[in-house]
C-alpha cells in the first residue's frame, strides 16, 4: 500500500458546488443580466456597500473635527430638611453621615434643600444648600458649611 501524499486529497462527493458562472448567454440560468436585475446603477457597475444613493453619505454628515462639547453639569444627590427631621439626625453631620442613615444612596456631591422643617439643631457640611435650607437650618440654631469641590 502506497503513502497517501496531500495531492491525493479531494472533498467529500457533494460537500463543494461548483462555481456559478454568471452571464453566459441568454439560456443559462444566470444569463442576459447576469442577476443584477435591468437598469439602474446597480445593473451597470459595482456600488460600493457604504453608497447611500446620491443623498449625503454618512461619513460627510458627521463632523470632521472634534470641536467644543458641553462639559456634563454637576449633578448633586438631594437630601430635604424634612429628611433630616424625619431620622431624628443632631449634632454635627456630613456626606458619610447621611450615607449611613440611608439618605443618600451613593458617593457624590450633597445638596440640602429646604422642603419642609427642622426643630433638632444640626451643624451640617456639605457640597451645596438651597438659600430657604440654609435659613431654616440656621433659624433652628445650627450652622451651615459648604465643601468645596
Amino acid at each position: 500500500m502506497s503513502k497517501i501524499k496531500f495531492h491525493h486529497l479531494k472533498p467529500t462527493p457533494g460537500s463543494s458546488k461548483s462555481k456559478l458562472r454568471k452571464g453566459r448567454g441568454e439560456s443559462g440560468k444566470r444569463g442576459k443580466t447576469a442577476g443584477r436585475g435591468t437598469k439602474g446603477t446597480g445593473a451597470r457597475k459595482t456600488v460600493p456597500a457604504y453608497f447611500e444613493g446620491g443623498q449625503i453619505p454618512l461619513y460627510r454628515r458627521i463632523p470632521k473635527l472634534k470641536g467644543l462639547k458641553n462639559t456634563p453639569k454637576m449633578s448633586y444627590v438631594v437630601v430635604n430638611v424634612s429628611d433630616l427631621q424625619e431620622k431624628n439626625l443632631k449634632g454635627d453631620i456630613d456626606p458619610d453621615v447621611l450615607q449611613q442613615n440611608g439618605l443618600t444612596r451613593k458617593k457624590g456631591l450633597v445638596k440640602v434643600l429646604g422642603n419642609g422643617d427642622i426643630t433638632n439643631t444640626v451643624n451640617i457640611k456639605v457640597h451645596a444648600f438651597s438659600e430657604s435650607a440654609k435659613k431654616k437650618i440656621e433659624d433652628a440654631g445650627g450652622t451651615v458649611e459648604v465643601i468645596e469641590v
